[in-house]
């Protein structure tokens, strides 16, 4: 008499190989989708702050990267709902791996990046997820996460086709208002100039990373003035040694009556920085309360010479300029 009866799992084992299949099945169906960040022109001129394409369809489980195309810089980043906006060097805070994946739960950041660069984020979960870029706060996107058992409504292809049509779009609406744009008068300079515009993926922007009329000649104890009218690039106005903050001005401006920065530089060994000119939390987000914002730069020169002057955030684009004094 045998005491034990060996022991099969013919349906357990079947059970088993079929659960293996469709794990396989599952993986193999996931994809990577293909995004840029950023566009711009040869010369660095026009900038396109904006994710090309700005809205995309994709899986659960399938994964979204994004190569970064331009000198400016840019994030990815995915914050919960109702998460407060930090700034780019702070992140969401800090940053998270290359690959990370994003429920909603917890924020998702790349960090600044630049031309070269990618960053890639998986969506395990069904949803809508709003994409932004804590550098330019209207340059924005969303990301459709349906079921796998759901068609997507487009594929790579037409992602590229959109993504090209985008960018043409916003590169030519730059080019229109770098050409119509008020040009400075006397001793002013125009610091850039951008709009913001409007898409069913959210709102994209493009700007002009250049100083109008950048080079002027002056007397000793002229005043030029320089004003930014983008309504979401910050620049600075900045002489001699750059500072690792570019943000506050120099502890050598003062404030004018009308809240403009106003600094004197009496030699060419001068160091002087605007910190951001840029519109206030009022003109960007509608925040009754917000003060004004800095928009104006001035600085009166009280000796002849040959003063250089930067962009510190975005002279790498060519955003430079002098004055020069004379008797």
């Amino acid at each position: 008499m045998k005491l034990f009866d060996p022991i099969h799992f013919p349906s357990m084992s079947r059970w088993l190989s079929a659960l293996a299949i469709l794990v396989v099945a599952q993986f193999a169906q996931a994809q990577s989708w293909q995004a840029t960040a950023g566009a711009q022109t040869q010369s660095k001129r026009i900038q396109a702050l904006a994710f090309l394409p700005n809205e995309i369809w994709i899986h659960a489980g399938d994964t979204v990267n994004w190569n970064f195309a331009v000198d400016e810089v840019h994030t990815v980043t995915f914050l919960t709902n109702d998460q407060i906006r930090l700034s780019s060097k702070v992140g969401c805070p800090g940053t998270t791996p290359d690959g990370s994946p994003f429920d909603g739960n917890t924020c998702v950041n790349g960090g600044r990046m630049t031309k070269g660069q990618t960053y890639s984020v998986t969506f395990p979960v069904v949803g809508n997820f709003r994409l932004t870029c804590l550098v330019h706060t209207s340059m924005t996107g969303v990301v459709h996460v349906l079921d796998p058992a759901l068609p997507l409504p487009h594929d790579q292809a037409f992602y590229d086709d959109q993504a090209a049509v985008q960018q043409k779009n916003l590169l030519y609406s730059g080019a229109y208002l770098d050409g119509h744009q008020i040009h400075s008068h006397g001793n002013e300079v125009t610091a850039g100039v951008g709009e913001i515009v409007a898409t069913p993926g959210g709102p994209d922007a493009v700007s002009i990373m250049r100083f109008e009329e950048p080079d002027k000649i002056i007397h000793v104890g002229d005043t030029v003035e320089w004003t930014n009218p983008d309504p979401i690039v910050p620049h600075t106005m900045t002489f001699g040694i750059e500072p690792a903050d570019l943000v506050p001005p120099s502890a050598n401006v003062t404030v004018d009556a009308d809240g403009a920065r106003h600094a004197i530089i009496s030699s060419t060994a001068d160091n002087v920085n605007s910190g951001w000119i840029i519109a206030s939390g009022h003109e960007r987000t509608g925040v009754a309360q917000a003060p004004l914002g800095v928009t104006r730069f001035r600085v009166t020169f009280t000796q002849a010479g040959v003063f250089h002057y930067i962009c510190g955030l975005h002279d790498i684009l060519g955003m430079r300029g002098k004055v020069i004094v004379v008797p």
